[in-house]
């Protein structure tokens, strides 16, 4: 059965929930990890505290960004605040990226002076703890996204993700290095771990640039709301289709060609209904509809097949 689609007082009341979630999940395993790396002397360790130390920080900026996306549009931005979203994403995935490197270089650091590590039943435990409790948030953060389409919690749905390979590899590379005497297994556990969030950070970023720099749908939302506009007759001159995407606010305009018997009160009527009933189609989407007169194109702001691929 399909769900209703999310209003927007119940978007913003999910994605600050999730992530306060999120706050107090950082809050949680950096004071376990804290004490966990101090005992055990352990690389991989400390560079799990030092991703749940900038854990923290992400998710103090998602939920500014959350909030301050779930603004209405006002005088100063009148078309919302959704990009706040992506502004923290991209702060998220830099942080993230630091966090890596920090780990990377000490992780070599470790493996060139050979240091120990000590205490792996304590180190496994909190591991494990952290693991239970990390699965519990991306589950519920799961929900949330799939409910309101957000790109910040998705982000850090992804970071925290990437945390339970992170924490079973803290688990692995002690049993290695304590238990099979693999020396320096520590170390190069935790270089992996630098390598997996930078890869991480890099594949999340592209959704957040592609909304800041405006990119087009993608083509199977385009296609699908060009073929629902194909439907209504006063959109048969559709042409010079633009579209965009704000936080998970839909920005959707185009020309239309309109017989040049029509009044402009006429054309106002027609193509006002036609674009009532595409947002009852498509929600969250705003569109915009220019008319022109029938067979008059802007040759500087068209694509040069624009007219022969989209207007039927």
């Amino acid at each position: 059965m399909t769900k209703p689609p999310i209003t927007t007082e119940e978007r913003s009341r999910l994605t600050a929930r999730a992530a306060v979630a999120s706050t107090a999940m950082a809050i949680t395993l950096i004071a376990m990890k804290s004490w966990a790396a101090f005992q055990t002397g352990s690389m991989a360790m400390l560079g799990s505290l030092a991703d749940s130390g900038l854990d923290l920080v992400a998710s103090l900026i998602v939920l500014l960004g959350v909030r301050v996306a779930a603004q209405p549009a006002d005088h100063e931005h009148r078309f919302g605040h959704g990009k706040a979203e992506a502004l923290a994403a991209l702060v998220q995935i830099i942080l993230i990226t630091l966090s890596a490197l920090f780990i990377g270089v000490r992780s070599i650091q470790r493996l060139l002076s050979g240091a120990e590590t000590g205490a792996a039943e304590l180190g496994i435990g909190v591991s494990i703890v952290a693991i239970v409790l990390t699965i519990v948030l991306i589950t519920y953060q799961r929900h949330v996204v799939r409910r309101t389409g957000s790109l910040a919690i998705g982000t850090d749905r992804l970071h925290y993700s990437s945390d339970l390979l992170l924490n079973g590899s803290v688990i692995l590379a002690l049993v290695l290095d304590q238990y099979a005497g693999f020396v320096g297994a520590d170390a190069i556990f935790g270089l992996l771990i630098a390598l997996w969030l930078m890869w991480g950070a890099w594949s999340a970023s592209s959704h957040a640039l592609d909304q800041l720099m405006d990119r087009e749908w993608p083509d199977e939302l385009r296609e699908r709301f060009l073929a629902a506009a194909k439907e209504y007759p006063e959109l048969a001159g559709l042409h010079d289709f633009r579209t965009r995407t704000s936080g998970t606010h839909n920005f959707a305009q185009f020309h239309v060609w309109v017989p040049a018997h029509w009044t402009v009160q006429e054309a106002h009527d027609r193509l006002d209904r036609a674009e009532e009933d595409l947002q009852r189609r498509f929600p969250d989407t705003e569109i915009l509809i220019h008319v022109d007169p029938e067979g008059q194109t802007d040759r500087e702001t068209i694509l040069p097949s624009e007219i022969t691929e989209r207007a039927t």
